[in-house]
């Protein structure tokens, strides 16, 4: 039987009430000093990476925020009417859930993975440039690893720990499942020395995770491939460590995937996952509760909803051994960082809103800022009533007999 470390839950915080996703009168200083922030964005990437000694990370691979802010606002702004359409129609998978296949088949057919798969392309084919107007061009909220760091550098805190957590050393063979554009790689051959070969449903994002990781004269691996879509490309055996970073809120089958992972690894290799749970609080049938999930869900992109103890369960019944099981943020919150992201993009909102009225933008721009920003003071209320969280952290290893 595997060790597991479970970590109690804090108390729960009372429920925040109504909602309001079209007033932002209460936040109106936060926002205002967030406009500044954009501004001196599109001059600096110094003012979003402040180096304290609280976070000494590495930066040598990171790209420069205005440089990515400038491509992405391009890239959106060229987008054709098909592509917005196909975006907005994608929320439609959100309504539903894995685990409900009988209403999956109603909605899409028989073949509902492929429909859901088309719906993840035309998703994140226009989500990653929409994160990279922020900080969060790797399309996650860390945990929250130190309070006076940045979005970004909390990102870098906790990749640098998974480095740790699975022992990447120079000259090992790493997977990332759900690789996104790349940067997470670049940073984890940076510290470690390590080969990555990353997998993503996405072929933009796979374009531009190997243009980066070439800049970067990196030799990583990239490959577009839909991680539902099983076996994966790759040989027994074939690495040394595996990690993934909100990925699996896609996964349509995690016994099954974590059964393919562990053919993929080496005996010995050891496994990090940092993924969306729903949390023992939740509970479906509290009409409060089940309200704010089905708010949630479609912002972080979730299809399943899995628990703790389901991925440990799957973990097991796959040949792992899970060594560490907890939410790594302090205190058991990532609210602070989600709040963060919040408040700036509705800032970048209430900008876009101005240049669409007065004809400087395409109205997609508007479509497009308004449905990323739906709901996410919902997301801050569920993390701090301890429902949910995106940055729940297994670590695993696979047996050496």
């Amino acid at each position: 039987m595997a060790a597991t470390v479970s970590v109690a839950q804090p108390p729960i915080t009372p429920a925040i009430p109504g909602r309001n996703d079209s007033s932002d009168s209460s936040r109106s200083s936060q926002t205002s000093t967030e406009k500044v922030k954009i501004a001196s964005q599109l001059r600096t990437s110094s003012s979003l990476s402040k180096h304290d000694s609280h976070s000494r990370v590495d930066r040598s691979v990171q790209p420069k925020r205005w440089k990515t802010f400038i491509k992405a606002f391009k890239h959106i702004h060229n987008l054709t009417p098909k592509e917005v359409d196909d975006f907005m129609a994608s929320y439609e998978i959100y309504n539903l859930d894995w685990a409900n296949e009988d209403e999956m088949v109603k909605a899409f057919g028989p073949d509902y993975q492929q429909r859901v798969g088309d719906c993840l392309r035309s998703y994140y084919s226009v989500l990653n440039h929409l994160c990279s107007l922020g900080d969060v061009e790797k399309m996650y909220i860390p945990p929250l690893m130190d309070k006076k760091a940045s979005v970004l550098d909390n990102q870098l805190l906790y990749e640098e720990s998974v480095a740790k957590d699975i022992g990447l050393k120079e000259g090992m063979k790493v997977f990332d499942l759900g690789c996104g554009r790349g940067r997470v790689a670049a940073h984890m051959t940076s510290v470690s020395g390590a080969h990555v070969t990353g997998l993503n449903i996405d072929a933009n994002q796979i374009a531009q995770a190997r243009e980066w990781n070439d800049r970067c004269g990196l030799s990583n691996e990239f490959v577009v491939h839909d991680q539902n879509d099983l076996p994966l490309p790759f040989a027994d055996e074939s690495f040394d460590a595996f990690y993934e970073i909100q990925a699996l809120s896609l996964c349509k089958d995690p016994s099954a995937t974590f059964k393919e992972i562990y053919r993929l690894l080496k005996p010995g290799a050891k496994f990090s996952l940092l993924d969306w749970v729903s949390l023992p609080p939740y509970n479906p049938e509290d009409p409060v509760h089940a309200g704010l999930m089905r708010r949630v869900k479609p912002l972080i992109g979730a299809v399943g909803t899995p628990t703790p103890a389901s991925f440990e369960k799957a973990l097991m019944d796959a040949g792992f051994t899970v060594t560490r099981s907890d939410n790594p943020s302090i205190d058991g919150l990532q609210a602070p960082l989600i709040d963060k992201v919040d408040i700036y993009f509705r800032s970048v909102r209430r900008v876009i809103h101005g240049l669409v009225r007065l004809r400087a933008l395409p109205p997609h721009f508007k479509v497009l800022i308004d449905r990323l920003c739906l709901d996410g003071q919902a997301f801050v209320q569920m993390d701090k009533m301890r429902l949910i969280t995106t940055t729940y952290r297994i670590v695993a290893e696979k047996p050496l007999a």
